[in-house]
């Protein structure tokens, strides 16, 4: 545990290093590449104003809306084409299609169809992770092995009991993984969306950035935006992997 902790702080005083030294030494100037000092001076000041909290907490909210409801979508999906070949040929198709797309691509959908409103925010997250959550739900039950199937089914279980103590189990690893990719998909579809509206938000403060040509503010927002998404997935994601290869045995293999 030190160790990684030592590597990490190594590895990031060097890039600290290099990010000081292309700011002192590098063609750009100082108003297109701030340096590591500039940069903390505006994530202070947002944060001593107020706005950096404000913004961070409305982006949290829309994220946990959107995610939620991508992920019960995506896993009805996911279950639908799997289990029945008919949605497997139809709906499962298109899903696989779907998930081609950049998220960015259904900005200008969400804009015609909802305006520049919550709505279209929302819109986008959903679309940007729905898709990555139902084809890892839909491979987790298609990679259950047959033989506990047939095991649990010569043992007599009934439908629901296969499916509550022999599938669902099985799945779960799958589930886990898919759950986190959407996360991660549905944070980069939330950035994009805000860029839209403007209200309160970490995507309404890069464009504030942008507008008053304000270098460093636009790298402040981006290191939250990135800190959030570490935080997130170590304290949730990572807590819940690790409970999970615990119980599955998989601890030794993942180490």
């Amino acid at each position: 545990m030190v160790a990684r902790v030592a590597r990490a702080l190594v590895f990031y005083a060097a890039l600290v290093g290099v990010w000081q030294a292309l700011a002192v030494f590098g063609p750009w100037p100082s108003y297109l590449f701030p340096s590591p000092r500039s940069v903390l001076r505006s994530l202070w000041v947002d944060l001593q104003a107020g706005v950096l909290l404000e913004a961070t907490a409305m982006s949290l909210r829309r994220l946990a809306v959107g995610y939620l409801m991508a992920s019960g979508l995506g896993s009805v999906i996911g279950a639908a084409t799997a289990t029945w070949r008919w949605a497997r040929d139809t709906v499962g198709s298109l899903v696989l299609g779907l998930q081609s797309l950049p998220s960015i691509t259904w900005l200008p959908l969400a804009v015609l169809w909802f305006g520049l409103s919550e709505r279209a925010i929302m819109f986008v997250t959903v679309m940007g992770s729905l898709f990555a959550i139902s084809i890892s739900i839909r491979s987790g039950v298609e990679t259950v092995p047959p033989v506990l199937k047939r095991a649990a089914l010569t043992l007599g279980a009934r439908p629901w009991q296969l499916l509550l103590h022999v599938v669902l189990p099985a799945i779960i690893p799958s589930v886990m993984q898919g759950l986190k990719l959407g996360w991660s998909f549905a944070w980069r579809s939330l950035m994009a969306g805000e860029l839209l509206v403007v209200s309160m938000s970490l995507g309404h403060l890069l464009n504030v950035g942008r507008d008053l040509n304000d270098v460093s503010r636009v790298a402040a927002v981006m290191l939250v935006i990135v800190a959030v998404g570490i935080t997130v997935d170590r304290l949730l994601f990572g807590q819940a992997e690790r409970v999970v290869r615990e119980r599955w045995g998989l601890e030794e293999a993942a180490g």
